[in-house]
């Protein structure tokens, strides 16, 4: 069969690339070695805010007193939190086989492996094999959870995030290492089901690509929250023929060795770039990534990659982005190539992280002479009517021109509002025209405003 585009991947990058091009007039397929919607869908950014929901709902439960309303002694279900989470992934995984339909692509189900510039061998489960071509081929076979040679990930003792969605029973302790996204939320979501959890981050401080200031304040809230929290510390060696864990780990006051019934381990992402191809077609990769240009071309004519295999942040947004961009370059169309400095990052632990553009470090190192502004919840009127009075905004502007340089925010509900930073960033918005666009109130959303007026010097609420 030929096409005129084959995916290879149908996570938040390949499924919109697939749907693009079908939409620009082209025959499309789509390849995929487990479930539609990929990673993300499945076993990633989906399912996981199901779980952290249920936590949510948990901790509202615990502390309905303080609302006004008596709840007698709830209890959490561990194993119905994680069936509710699989029945949110398998919804919005049907859902990817409808839109596929509907955009009339095929699906061939199997392992896929470049054989040439315009064809691609696909495995099936039963180990047959089939070749399908096109004439353009876009890999966006995502990335995997990275192993650590010191904790070698076996699913039961030292598992990942795939293993910590499903775990068979809850754990009483657990050790977290890696305080990113994964790590934060994972850790969140576990304390407040109950599990003591000790965090242990390699870096001086929790979020490490956060501003500073947000670092602090969730290493607060997470300490609050009966959290260990170990910064500037190492993971030297996992023993796991006991019960449970004994990890070796490295700190500035020495060694010290904890005990868990599970390790998690939450140390980044690496791409899914191995036997798919690359080396026998010359497609270039460096430090594990392919290389592309700025519309998601290889250096093989007719072949893109998008999302985590490739250089950009590892975000389901960016894959879903570059995968258009890609589908309507090939399709002869010129899209505005990525602003990879206006990618918002979102945290989904509590209280949320949201952030997008210059931490206030990073743009003074980049020469700016800068304005910050912060404004925190405890003086907004939404947040304390909702009890949510955790965390701030943080604006950072160029001093010279008003430039909105960064956004950065803690607290609740906030990745729902980082959307307005990435909009006015992308518009070239100036300082002044946040302050003089009405915001409503009482809403979260305005403390936006409240802390460009704090930067300048105009706050009336603070």
């Amino acid at each position: 069969m030929a096409y005129d585009v084959i995916v290879l991947g149908s996570g938040p990058g390949g499924y919109p690339a697939a749907i693009r091009a079908s939409q620009l007039g082209k025959k499309v397929a789509i390849v995929e070695r487990e479930s539609l919607g990929g990673i993300c869908l499945n076993w990633g950014c989906i399912p996981t805010k199901a779980l952290l929901k249920s936590a949510q709902i948990f901790e509202y439960a615990k502390h309905a007193t303080s609302y006004g309303i008596n709840i007698e002694n709830p209890t959490a279900n561990f194993g119905g939190v994680i069936t509710r989470s699989r029945g949110v992934a398998d919804k919005m995984s049907k859902g990817i086989q409808f839109l596929m339909k509907k955009n009339k692509i095929d699906v061939i189900m199997g392992t896929g492996k470049l054989v040439a510039a315009t064809k691609l061998e696909v495995t099936a489960a039963d180990g047959s094999k089939q070749t399908v071509e096109a004439k353009n081929i876009i890999i966006a076979t995502g990335g995997r959870a990275r192993e650590l040679p010191t904790m070698p990930i076996d699913g039961k003792k030292i598992v990942g995030y795939r293993e910590a969605m499903v775990l068979p029973e809850q754990p009483k302790s657990m050790i977290v290492c890696g305080s990113g996204a994964i790590g934060s939320e994972f850790a969140y979501f576990y304390n407040s089901m109950g599990t003591k959890v000790t965090m242990v981050e390699f870096m001086p401080r929790l979020v490490p690509v956060e501003d500073e200031d947000i670092s602090k304040e969730l290493e607060k809230n997470f300490k609050k929250q009966g959290m260990t929290i170990m910064t500037s510390s190492e993971v030297l060696s996992v023993d796991t023929s006991g019960e449970g864990v004994k990890a070796k780990v490295k700190s500035q006051n020495g060694e010290v060795v904890l005990e868990a019934d599970i390790l998690l381990s939450a140390v980044g992402v690496v791409a899914n770039i191995e036997n798919i191809g690359l080396e026998a077609l010359g497609i270039k990769t460096e430090k594990g990534k392919i290389i592309v240009d700025a519309n998601g071309q290889t250096n093989v004519q007719g072949v893109y990659a998008i999302g985590d295999c490739t250089p950009g942040q590892a975000l389901a947004h960016v894959a879903s982005k570059e995968g258009i961009n890609a589908a309507e370059h090939l399709s002869g169309h010129h899209p505005e190539p990525m602003d990879y400095n206006n990618i918002p990052g979102c945290t989904y632990c509590s209280p949320e992280i949201a952030s997008v553009g210059y931490t206030e470090k990073a743009a003074k190192d980049a020469g700016y002479e800068v304005k910050v502004g912060k404004f925190p919840f405890v003086a907004s009127g939404k947040a304390v009517a909702a009890g949510a009075t955790e965390g701030f905004v943080k604006v950072v502007y160029d001093a010279k021109y008003g430039e909105f340089l960064g956004c950065h925010i803690i607290g609740a509900g906030v990745t729902d509002m980082i959307a307005e930073a990435v909009v006015a960033r992308k518009l070239e918005t100036t300082a002044h025209e946040i302050l003089n666009a009405v915001h409503p109130h009482p809403t979260m959303s305005e403390a936006l405003k409240e802390a460009t007026a704090v930067a300048y010097g105009e706050a009336t609420d603070i």
